[in-house]
């Protein structure tokens, strides 16, 4: 059970939330527990919306996104993106299972997108801490500078969540996966 409690409905998530929900309803088909729990702030959820929705529209692919989910969240131990990232990455973004197995690994069975999932892992394992060859081989590998922000930025955004998931220990509603690195 969640350590805060989650609005069981849209209607029962404050009324600055509601609008914003049902955009997720809308864009999902349903509103996932995560997002219902953060909608308890407004603003928060607001937030993370909005940096959620910019990045979907940035250079990198869907793909790609979905690959470094999962290797940020099974570094951090979060069971629940674990969860919603594997579902998303099987049914959204086409992710066969030994992608998912080499993501969770920190890595991909495509050239390109392993080094943006190894720099990922690396920038998540080392708290950004990276050296220049780590920075050359992502731009050697093709991807822009663009790419190479919205790759932070990714990062930045799947800890945030796996933050807020591990913390308030949400409520898992996806098919579970448990991240091998997971506290509970």
């Amino acid at each position: 059970m969640s350590r805060i409690p989650t609005p069981a409905s849209i209607e029962d998530a404050p009324k600055a939330s509601q609008p914003l929900l049902e955009g997720v309803k809308k864009m999902l088909g349903s509103t996932p527990n995560m997002f219902r729990l953060i909608a308890v702030s407004p603003a928060a959820l607001e937030g993370y919306l909005g940096m959620f929705g910019a990045l979907s529209k940035g250079e990198l692919p869907a793909p790609t996104r979905e690959r470094i989910a999962l290797a940020v969240a099974e570094i951090n131990g979060c069971s629940y993106c674990l969860s919603a990232h594997t579902y998303l990455g099987k049914n959204l973004a086409k992710l066969d299972e030994a992608e998912i197995v080499a993501n969770r690994n920190g890595t991909s069975n495509d050239p390109k997108a392993d080094v943006a999932v190894r720099f990922a892992a690396k920038i998540a394992r080392e708290r950004g801490q990276i050296n220049e060859d780590d920075l050359r081989s992502v731009k050697a590998a093709g991807y822009s500078d663009a790419q190479i922000i919205e790759i932070i930025q990714h990062v930045a955004l799947n800890v945030w969540t796996n933050y807020f998931n591990e913390v308030l220990k949400t409520d898992v509603d996806f098919p579970v996966i448990k991240s091998r690195n997971a506290t509970a």
